[in-house]
């Protein structure tokens, strides 16, 4: 209405009439409301509980499956473990021993006692008194009492460790004790090896056969083996007197020798050419050149009784099969043996 007499005004005042604009609002969005968010809730519940399903599945036995089954189902008066009634699980927690399943709830079915009868031994006279003097309900007392008595308890055996004997004692320590000195006397040996190798690199007047030296540890004890090389001989050919160089050899390695406690083997050992004389052969001229070695490590300071034996091998042993006539298979083998094991047991040990 006032829009209108302002028109009329207008028209009479002689003005053009102005145009009426109507600006209408836009309406506010509407709201969505909250349902998003609780069915957004329901769906993590759900998940929730789904994984504690499959956590429960996981970390529980067949047996406390069956618990927590029966737990639920409290109606079920027969069932394993009527939990539900009384305490929950049955009076059984989780951190009891074994599984959540129990007896407690359920409907039990327990032995009675027998009466304990009468000893063989008791006066039959007295019995028969006794019932005739009316002594019935007497009788009976007895077994009102047996029925009340204990019935024996069966002992447990006791889990007992066995004790080791003396005698498996003894064979143990002496074991462990053979063990040790083994090692220690291999320790020992590899050490006399190396000091002969460098007793002989280390000397001038050896220098010159120290390729004709060998030197190793078996399982006999430690071994030293004096080789021939061509033009470079130990002994002369056929002969079983040594020359220069090997007596010098031979003397170096003595007081390495004295070190060590063991015995003394000595082999000779030849090439598989046949011996030039007509009366001789290998098995001699082995001997004796196993024999001359004797001599020089005693002239050396070497004991007589450390020697144990003076062995000829002649052609039988060679050093390389495969080259029967070659320098090296003329050889002498010094072995300091390894102490018996009994003997080493009752050595004394500082």
């Amino acid at each position: 209405m006032q829009c209108k007499r302002m028109a009329r005004q207008g028209k009479r005042a002689g003005k053009r009439p102005q145009p009426i604009i109507r600006r209408e609002e836009a309406a506010a969005a509407a709201h969505h409301g909250g349902a998003w968010k609780v069915a957004y809730a329901d769906f993590v519940t759900a998940m929730m509980a789904f994984f504690l399903v499959m956590w429960l599945l996981n970390a529980t036995t067949e047996d406390q499956r069956k618990g927590l089954a029966d737990y639920f189902s409290p109606n079920n008066l027969m069932s394993h473990a009527s939990s539900g009634s009384g305490q929950p699980f049955g009076g059984h927690t989780a951190f009891d021993h074994g599984a959540m399943v129990s007896d407690r709830g359920s409907v039990q079915v327990l032995p009675g006692r027998r009466p304990i009868p009468p000893d063989p031994g008791d006066d039959p006279g007295a019995s028969a008194d006794a019932g005739r003097s009316g002594g019935g309900a007497r009788k009976a007392a007895p077994a009102a009492v047996d029925v009340e008595r204990e019935p024996p308890s069966t002992p447990t055996p006791a889990l007992v460790k066995p004790v080791p004997s003396a005698a498996a004692i003894k064979a143990a320590q002496s074991a462990a004790q053979s063990t040790a000195q083994a090692a220690a006397e291999q320790r020992q040996l590899e050490h006399a090896a190396e000091e002969v190798r460098k007793a002989v690199a280390g000397d001038p007047a050896l220098k010159a056969l120290a390729g004709q030296i060998a030197v190793d540890v078996t399982p006999a004890g430690l071994r030293i083996q004096l080789l021939d090389q061509e033009r470079q001989a130990m002994f002369a050919t056929g002969s079983t007197a040594p020359n220069e160089e090997a007596r010098l050899l031979i003397a170096k390695i003595t007081p390495i020798l004295l070190r060590l406690p063991g015995q003394v083997s000595i082999e000779g050992h030849t090439d598989a050419a046949p011996y030039p004389g007509p009366d001789r052969t290998n098995w001699e001229l082995s001997a004796g050149r196993a024999n001359a070695a004797r001599r020089m490590l005693t002239d050396a300071g070497l004991p007589d009784q450390r020697i144990r034996d003076v062995t000829g091998f002649a052609d039988h042993d060679l050093l390389l099969p495969a080259q029967p006539l070659a320098a090296a298979n003329r050889r002498i083998a010094i072995t300091v043996l390894r102490e018996p094991p009994e003997k080493a047991a009752s050595a004394p040990h500082g």
